[in-house]
């Protein structure tokens, strides 16, 4: 971890304080680990990581949940804390506040420096909402019948990297764990995802957000 002394980011509206805190929120509950804000003028990126390989040469794919927002006043900062310090100031922000105070301590994550393609997106089609809602709801039923009542790491890694890294039907290649990301973060509703690719990198987006997927083993 490192100090950092970065001014607050301040918002449009108090309701984007919410929405980031149900975003953190639902990504602390898939991983207590930190989350990448990065703003480049008056557009705020905030990443979580809700899949990643976590041993040497595993399956498991880079799934990273994406949310935009605007900011009342053009900043430029890129800085990876902890989840918890940010949902702790979101907590004691006021109902009509709407600056976020940044955490004065960073933290390193690898898989926040593998950035991915701002151009060169190829649309692929589309996904329904109800199609990846039960592609998620079938994969984590697979993985809790594989994993035992007391796993060890190697288990839970091989189920996750097995069930979450396998490709989803007439979807490109587009790995499972893209729609356990967009579930679990709350990005399904009745429509549908925009699926788009670029090299290794998938990209599902819709009106809540986005799903950035990585193939390959390794970070």
């Amino acid at each position: 971890m490192s100090d950092v002394l970065t001014l607050p980011l301040k918002f449009t509206d108090p309701s984007d304080l919410a929405d980031l805190r149900t975003f953190a929120t639902r990504a602390r509950s898939i991983d207590d680990g930190a989350i990448r804000l990065q703003a480049s003028g008056p557009v705020l990126a905030a990443y979580v990581c809700v899949l990643r390989p976590r041993l040497l040469g595993e399956s498991t794919p880079t799934i990273l949940g994406l949310r935009t927002m605007a900011l009342a006043q053009p900043a430029d900062t890129d800085v990876t804390v902890p989840i918890s310090a940010v949902l702790d100031r979101l907590a004691r922000a006021g109902q009509n506040d709407v600056e976020l105070p940044l955490p004065p301590v960073t933290v390193a994550e690898s898989w926040a420096g593998i950035g991915a393609p701002r151009s060169g997106w190829e649309l692929l089609g589309s996904l329904q909402d109800t199609v990846l809602r039960q592609a998620a709801e079938a994969g984590i039923a697979e993985v809790a019948a594989i994993i035992p009542d007391k796993p060890g790491a190697l288990v839970v890694n091989n189920a996750r990297a097995t069930v979450w890294g396998r490709g989803l039907p007439d979807a490109g290649g587009l790995p499972s764990g893209a729609a356990f990301a967009a579930l679990t973060l709350g990005f399904l509703a009745d429509g549908e995802q925009q699926l788009y690719r670029a090299g290794r990198w998938f990209r599902l987006s819709g009106p809540r957000g986005h799903v950035l997927a990585r193939t390959g083993s390794g970070l």
